[in-house]
């Protein structure tokens, strides 16, 4: 079973994040000006009938344009809080180091009582829309722009740096479910939840289009170049997540995976069809969780394909919430995690011997079904850390057990968190008490690491005369690439970033074709005042990234990394009926295969298609289709991170079974590691090999199978689509029998038949399977 590990917090809560797999279904087969479909990224979903303006944002190979000196992302979190008003040390947006980054997402916007994306009511104390900074070199307001705040200080610098994207990024750790109004009060209103899943684990269709239709109006008022989503997180594992949602979150589960997919279409379709009509290609990304014991209750991911990449939140992956010590965010495996070794992963030949809780295994899980250059791996500008710390090598994969848990955390056994002095970013919980977490801002951790005590601790209430107690030795691990910060006097270990680690992340990035980094949050960053003889915030991480990355070769544009077929044909595979939760191990979906060509495919069949090395090569099926790994790009181990990205799988229709046009056919799969969406599909038919449309490649021609001829385009009604609330199709009937090309109504959609189908409810078969849906009416 996969154990439980802490994933990213938005507001560093000292309560346990508790961290699968559902194909993606097939998007249809649209026409673009010819100029704009070559500029589409390599596997990115479109939206029908709409001609995207991606050559805006992207170069005629699918890489996103960001700057001659810009060969890779470096994406800051910059946060709405860190106003200097409460006297602690301010962030504002003259901070940013502007011409070190390609983008910047704002924390947070939240979803409010309504289901409309909010930063809550104009006025004077609203850091987004409506505060000011009188005096401060840089902060001067744009009378350009009719509201104030860090709006308007992100659209004056970019001004400047028109080369920079901003994104609006909602939710995160505090606000996925819930948010906080005016007086600074949460309001436990469901957030995420309940906008995108009903109390049954229905959809909530409306909830969606809501959001979705008020996240394009916030981006065009207040110019953002896109939506980024922080939702943690929509996955099955029980008591996920802030445990202040639980009570909202766990009753929906089985439908949060469902729910998910529905919302990141509704936005890649609204975003796409806002930019045809601006002119421009809005981003949509998400914040993904890193974390295998997450990732396995959210099937596999099949968002991505609606996203122009995805950020890793490859940080959190040791902490408080638990006894064992380790690194926040190491890049590899080193074969020793505590953590890992008590679940007995590495003795469990199922696991073939990889450890999932580092950044390299994170990644390769993406990687399965995505470009590199759609992928960016997050490093964290803060430490986590624990006191009281026995075992261990100067402290690492030791231990650190407490029954002291924070207030509200939902925890009954946590690991004993650092305080104090050691926690300069602690989060309150909800008694109002310190969260015992070792947070700290990387500027604060290089002066424990100095033996300095900077004169900003008064501002965290901490008196002027305050010593530091034993000497803060500075470890590194090479294998792990991990530093940290060990007090032997205190047994405090404090997980840390800095030089050298960032360096050798960013050549992993470099050197793998990754699309670049994402970083929580910029003002952790540092620079040495040599003045005042104490660290500041600063931009010393960040620059080491931009040097590594301005002279750095294209990133990695393709998902595959052999030569497939130009030819595809539509067939259809969904992966799908996951258990819920821990019940999800083994991991055996079934797989649904259906045939929309005009062709019988014959008994024997062959296809072929891959799957992330983050599971090792023993995947099989329990149905008689032959299911083998037939070649590996990595076998054995992960320490010191996976060698290839691929697993290539066969798979047979039985001799005594051919697939009729319009039919479907299903086996029992069978594996171990979550990974997400496979990937890379070919079927060879009669003789010769082709594709499948669903891969959404680039410079493919869809063909019927056994000719150059390409298939008919279901007509296109020229009605009008009705406004909501009008539906004229009679309503879907369960015991009635239904020919193919019959329209009904269900759950305020149209919908229409591809073939004869009984019982089958719209809504539920997937975008490949009988039930074709037209829209809302």
């Amino acid at each position: 079973m996969l154990s439980r590990n802490r994933a990213r917090t938005s507001l560093l809560a000292g309560a346990a994040a508790v961290a699968g797999l559902l194909l993606a279904g097939l998007p249809a087969t649209v026409s673009h000006a010819a100029d704009q479909e070559s500029c589409r990224p390599d596997g990115l979903y479109t939206t029908p009938g709409v001609d995207v303006p991606y050559c805006s944002v992207y170069d005629t190979e699918g890489r996103e344009k960001m700057g001659a000196d810009h060969q890779r992302r470096v994406i800051g979190y910059f946060t709405g809080w860190r106003t200097g008003k409460d006297g602690t040390p301010a962030y504002l947006a003259p901070d940013i180091p502007w011409d070190k980054i390609t983008h910047i997402n704002y924390a947070f916007a939240h979803i409010d009582g309504s289901n409309k994306i909010s930063v809550g009511a104009d006025g004077p104390t609203n850091a987004s829309t409506g505060m000011t900074w009188p005096g401060v070199s840089g902060a001067e307001m744009d009378p350009e722009y009719s509201y104030k705040g860090h709006f308007n200080l992100l659209n004056k610098f970019k001004k400047q740096h028109p080369n920079v994207k901003t994104l609006i990024s909602v939710g995160g750790w505090a606000e996925t479910g819930g948010y906080f109004d005016a007086d600074g009060d949460r309001v436990n209103s469901g957030g995420f939840y309940s906008m995108a899943t009903n109390a049954d684990g229905s959809v909530n269709q409306a909830g969606i289009e809501t959001f979705a239709n008020s996240a394009v109006d916030f981006i065009r008022k207040y110019g953002f170049n896109g939506v980024d989503i922080d939702y943690e997180y929509p996955t099955t594992m029980k008591d996920a997540g802030n445990p202040l949602d639980w009570s909202v979150s766990n009753g929906r589960r089985a439908g949060l995976v469902k729910g998910y997919a529905v919302l990141m279409k509704t936005l890649r379709e609204k975003l796409d069809r806002a930019g045809a009509a601006d002119g421009r290609h809005y981003l949509l990304t998400v914040a993904a969780p890193s974390s295998g014991y997450l990732l396995r209750g959210m099937e596999t991911f099949q968002v991505q394909k609606y996203l122009d990449y995805v950020n890793i939140m490859s940080y959190d992956l040791h902490g408080a919430w638990n006894e064992y010590v380790g690194p926040n965010a190491s890049l590899f495996d080193d074969g020793k995690d505590a953590e890992l070794a008590a679940a007995g992963v590495y003795g469990a030949n199922q696991y073939g011997g990889i450890g999932y809780l580092n950044t390299d295994w994170a990644y390769h899980y993406f990687r399965g079904s995505m470009p590199a250059g759609r992928i960016n791996i997050g490093l964290p500008y803060y430490t986590r850390g624990f006191k009281n710390v026995t075992g261990g090598t100067d402290g690492l994969w030791g231990k650190a057990a407490s029954t002291n848990c924070p207030a509200g955390s939902g925890l009954t056994k946590c690991g004993d968190g650092a305080t104090g002095i050691d926690n300069l970013w602690h989060d309150l919980d909800t008694n109002g008490k310190e969260s015992p977490a070792g947070s700290n801002p990387m500027w604060h951790a290089k002066n424990l690491e100095k033996g300095v005590v900077g004169d900003y601790v008064t501002k965290y209430g901490f008196p002027a005369d305050t010593q530091l107690t034993g000497t803060y030795a500075r470890k590194y691990d090479s294998t792990l690439v991990a530093p940290w910060l060990w007090n032997a006097e205190k047994k405090v270990f404090l997980s840390t970033e800095d030089e050298q680690s960032v360096k050798a992340k960013a050549d992993y990035v470099v050197d793998r074709g990754i699309g670049g980094t994402m970083v929580w949050e910029l003002a952790g960053d540092y620079q040495w005042n040599a003045a005042k003889g104490q660290y500041e915030p600063g931009s010393t991480l960040t620059t080491a990234m931009y040097d590594k990355f301005k002279s750095a070769s294209p990133y990695g544009a393709k998902v595959s990394n052999k030569q497939l077929p130009t030819k595809a044909v539509d067939i259809g595979v969904e992966f799908g009926e996951f258990k819920l939760g821990d019940s999800n191990y083994p991991i055996t979906p079934k797989v649904k295969i259906t045939n929309n060509t005009k062709a019988t495919l014959p008994g024997g069949t062959e296809f072929q298609f891959d799957y992330s090395t983050a599971a090792p090569a023993n995947a099989s099926d329990q149905s008689g289709f032959g299911a083998k790994v037939i070649s590996s790009d990595h076998t054995g181990s992960n320490v010191g991170g996976l060698k290839g990205d691929f697993h290539r799988v066969s798979l047979k229709l039985p001799g005594w079974q051919s697939l009729a046009p319009g039919a479907s056919v299903e086996l029992s799969f069978n594996y171990y590691l979550p990974v997400s969406t496979p990937w890379n599909w070919t079927v060879n038919i009669n003789g010769t090999t082709y594709a499948l449309t669903q891969d959404l490649a680039r410079g493919v021609t869809v063909v019927e199978p056994g000719s150059d001829t390409t298939p008919t385009p279901e007509p296109t009604d020229p009605t009008p689509t009705p406004t909501p609330g009008d539906c004229t199709a009679p309503a879907w009937d369960s015991s009635t029998a239904y020919g193919g090309g019959t329209e009904v109504s269900h759950e305020g959609h149209t919908w229409k038949s591809k073939w004869w189908t009984k019982g089958e409810e719209p809504g539920t078969t997937g975008e490949w399977g009988v039930w074709q849906d037209l829209g809302a009416c």
